[in-house]
C-alpha cells in the first residue's frame, strides 16, 4: 500500500516546472498527458513500504511520506513533540481509541508546491460544484446496465458543442488511466487505485482496476466528470493513499514494478481536467433576469418570462403575469425561442404586451450579448416572399415535416411560417423561424431524401405532387439558393444512445437513440415510446445531450417507458397518443396528435419511404432540381 507516486526529484524539477506550466496555459490541450518513469512526470515508490503510524498523534499515512529515515513521524511538529511533556498525553490518548487531535501535515519536495496549491485550487472548485454535480437517482433504470445488456453505442460528447466539456473533451478514450476510489477494500479510510478506461458512453466510462487483466467481475461505471476521478499523480499530491483492491492483493509482491510496466507510456486525463469540468458548468444566465420568449399558447407572438432556475444551462422561464409561478416554459440559454427585450419590436414580430406595466423589483433585463447570434443575411437581392412554398417541420408535431407557406417576412432575416391547411384564420399558430434555420427546406427536399411528406390537410390529390400543388394554388417554390446548405461533421451515427428533450413538453429530458441520418437532419426516438413521438432535429441543437448529462448536472431524467406502459400502447394506439399529449402544456399539440390520427385512420396514403438513410456530411443530392 502506498501513496501513488513520489514526487519529482531535485535534479529534474526545473525542466519538469517549464513543460508543465507550457502546457497549463494551453486551454484545450490536443492530447493528454503520458504517464512517464524517467522523474519528469512521476516515479513510483517502493511497493513493499506499506503505511505507518506516527508515533505522536496516531495519524495513519503512507510510510514513504512520513518524516525521518525511521519514518516513526508524520510530520516534523510530530517529531520534535515526542521528545516534549505532551507526549505521554498524546500516546496514552491514541492507545485508549480516542480520535487524533491534529491531522498530519507531510512533508513535501519544494518542487512540489505549486502544483499543490493549483490541486487545492481545483478541489475546492469541485466542492463548490458538489450540489450541482450529485446523482439523480432514476428508480430502476442505469445508463451502465442499459447500455451493457443491449451493447449500445452512445454518441461522444464531442458531437454536443454546448454541453460541459463539448469543445475540450479532447481524446478522452478507452485505454487512458484514472484514479479513482478503492470499493475493494476493507480499510475505514477512503482509498484509491487506478483504474483504466474500458468503455466510453458519454460521460460515462466502464472503468476497470488495474490489475485485474481480464478480469471484468468489479468493473464499475463512472462519471468521467465527476468528483471521484483525478488524473493518475493527483494522490501523490494530494497525499491520499493508493491501496490495491483485495481481491488482487496476492498477485503482486512488487506493485511498483507492476505499476511501471503497466502505466509508462500510458495517458490520463489533463492536470486540470476537474477545473476545465467547473469552468463548463458556468453558466452566464441568472435567476431574475427578463427575456422574451414564445408564447407557447400562441406561437405566433412573444411574451416578457423571467428566469426562475438555471440547471444544466437549461431555464426554467416563468411568464410575467403568472402570479403563482406556474404558467412557466423550459429551454435552452442557446435557443432560437428566447431572445433579449426589445427584439420582437425589433424585427416587426407579434408581441403581448405585459399588464404588468414596472419591472418588479429585483427583475432586470438580460444583456443582448447573452442570446445567440443569427447568421446575417443579405436581404437586398433575390430573397423570401409572401407567399412562397417550402417544406418545414411543424412546431407542433415535431415528427413531420409539412407542406408550408411564407406568410410574412420579418427584419433581420426572419420568416412567419405557416403549415397549409391547418392554419389559424388569425394566424395565431404562424410561427418563426429564420431564413438559416436548419427547420425549413426547399419543395422536394423531402422526396430526394426519402422523407414522409405531410401534405395539406383535406388535399385530395394524392400521393402529393409539388408540380401539381404549385399550379394549382398559383404560387411558386422558395429558391433553393436562399435556404442553409451547411452541413458540420457532426459526429453522429444511427443507433447512438443520448439524453434528448421532449420538445412537445420541454422540462422533460429523456433516454433517447437517434434513428435517422439526413445530412445535418436527426430523427429522434424516445426509448419506450412509439415512433409516432419521434423528433425531427437539427445535429446542432441545444436540447441534445450526452449520456450522463442527466447526473452531472443534477437535471432528472426520464427512464424509457417500462414494459407495462409498452403493452398498453399496444392495445390502444389513441390511448397512447392522450397519454404523451398532455405532458405538453400548449393545447396545439393535442390538436396535430387528433389531425394525425384522422389522416392515418381515414385514408391511405402512398408516401415515399426511405431504403436507407443518407449519414455522409456533404450537400450532394441535397435537393432536387425544382419543375418548371
Amino acid at each position: 500500500m502506498f501513496d501513488g507516486y513520489d514526487s519529482c526529484s531535485e535534479d529534474t524539477s526545473s525542466s519538469s516546472s517549464s513543460e508543465e506550466s507550457e502546457e497549463e496555459v494551453a486551454p484545450l490541450p490536443s492530447s493528454l498527458p503520458i504517464i512517464k518513469n524517467n522523474g519528469q512526470v512521476y516515479t513510483y515508490p517502493d511497493g513493499k513500504s506499506g503505511m505507518a503510524t506516527c508515533e505522536m498523534c496516531g495519524m495513519v499515512g503512507v510510510r514513504d511520506a512520513f518524516y525521518s529515515k525511521t519514518k516513526r513521524f508524520c510530520s516534523v511538529s510530530c517529531s520534535r513533540s515526542y521528545s516534549s511533556n505532551s507526549k505521554k498525553a498524546s500516546i496514552l490518548a491514541r492507545l485508549q481509541g480516542k480520535p487524533p487531535t491534529k491531522k498530519a501535515k507531510v512533508l513535501q519536495k519544494q518542487p512540489l508546491v505549486a502544483k499543490l496549491a493549483a490541486y487545492a485550487q481545483y478541489q475546492a472548485t469541485l466542492q463548490n460544484q458538489a450540489k450541482t454535480k450529485a446523482a439523480v437517482p432514476v428508480e430502476g433504470f442505469s445508463w451502465g446496465n442499459y447500455i451493457n445488456s443491449n451493447s449500445f453505442t452512445a454518441a461522444p460528447v464531442t458531437c454536443f458543442k454546448h454541453a460541459p466539456m463539448g469543445t475540450c473533451w479532447g481524446d478522452i478514450s478507452e485505454g487512458v488511466r484514472v484514479e479513482v476510489p478503492n470499493t475493494d477494500c476493507s480499510l475505514p479510510t477512503k482509498v484509491f487505485w487506478i483504474a483504466g478506461i474500458v468503455k466510453l458512453a458519454g460521460y460515462n466510462a466502464l472503468l476497470r482496476y488495474e490489475g485485474f487483466e481480464n478480469d471484468s467481475s468489479l468493473d464499475f461505471w463512472c462519471n468521467v466528470c465527476g468528483s471521484d476521478i483525478h488524473p493518475v499523480g493527483w494522490c501523490a499530491t494530494s497525499g491520499k493513499p493508493l491501496v490495491p483492491p483485495r481481491t488482487i492483493q496476492h498477485k503482486y509482491t512488487n506493485w511498483k514494478a507492476f505499476l511501471v510496466k503497466r502505466l509508462t507510456g500510458a495517458k490520463t486525463l489533463p492536470p486540470d481536467f476537474s477545473q476545465k469540468v467547473s469552468e463548463s458548468m458556468q453558466y452566464p444566465f441568472k435567476t431574475s433576469m427578463r427575456v422574451e420568449v414564445v408564447d407557447k399558447t400562441h406561437l405566433c407572438r412573444t411574451r416578457v418570462a423571467v428566469v426562475e432556475s438555471v440547471i444544466g444551462g437549461r431555464l426554467r422561464l416563468v411568464y410575467e403575469e403568472s402570479e403563482d409561478k406556474t404558467d412557466d416554459f423550459w429551454c435552452h440559454m442557446y435557443s432560437p425561442l428566447i431572445h433579449h427585450i426589445g427584439w420582437s419590436r425589433s424585427i416587426g414580430h407579434r408581441f403581448k404586451r405585459s399588464d404588468i406595466t414596472k419591472k418588479q423589483d429585483g427583475h432586470f433585463d438580460a444583456p443582448p450579448h447573452l442570446f445567440v447570434k443569427v447568421k446575417e443575411v443579405d436581404a437586398a437581392g433575390e430573397w423570401f416572399k409572401e407567399g412562397m412554398k417550402l417544406e418545414a417541420i411543424d412546431p407542433l408535431n415535431l415528427s413531420a415535416i409539412c407542406v408550408a407557406t411564407i406568410r410574412k417576412v420579418l427584419a433581420d432575416g426572419y420568416l412567419m411560417i405557416g403549415i397549409d391547411g391547418s392554419e389559424a384564420a388569425d394566424g395565431s399558430d404562424w410561427f418563426c423561424y429564420h431564413a438559416t434555420s436548419p427547420s425549413i427546406f426547399p419543395v422536394g427536399f423531402c422526396e430526394i431524401n426519402m422523407i414522409e411528406l405531410t401534405p395539406p390537410r383535406g388535399y385530395a390529390k394524392l400521393p402529393f405532387k409539388w408540380f401539381d400543388y404549385l399550379r394549382e394554388t398559383d404560387s411558386i417554390a422558395a429558391p433553393v439558393k436562399l435556404f442553409n446548405k451547411e452541413v458540420p461533421n457532426h459526429g453522429f451515427h444511427v443507433g447512438m444512445k443520448l439524453e434528448a428533450v421532449d420538445l412537445m413538453e420541454p422540462r422533460l429530458v429523456c433516454v433517447a437513440t437517434v434513428t435517422r441520418i439526413i445530412h445535418r437532419l436527426l430523427r429522434i426516438h424516445f426509448d419506450g415510446w412509439e415512433d409516432e413521438y419521434d423528433q425531427w432535429v437539427d445535429c446542432e441543437s441545444p436540447d441534445l445531450y450526452p449520456v450522463g448529462w442527466c447526473q452531472l448536472t443534477g437535471y432528472q431524467l426520464q427512464p424509457p417507458a417500462p414494459q407495462s406502459s409498452r403493452d398498453s400502447q399496444s392495445s390502444s394506439s389513441k390511448q397512447k397518443k392522450k397519454a404523451k399529449s398532455q405532458q405538453y402544456k400548449g393545447h396545439k399539440k393535442m390538436t396535430s396528435l387528433q389531425l394525425k390520427e384522422e389522416l392515418l385512420d381515414g385514408e391511405e396514403y402512398s408516401f415515399l419511404q426511405g431504403a436507407s438513410d443518407q449519414e455522409s456530411n456533404g450537400s450532394a443530392s441535397y435537393y432536387i432540381k425544382q419543375e418548371p
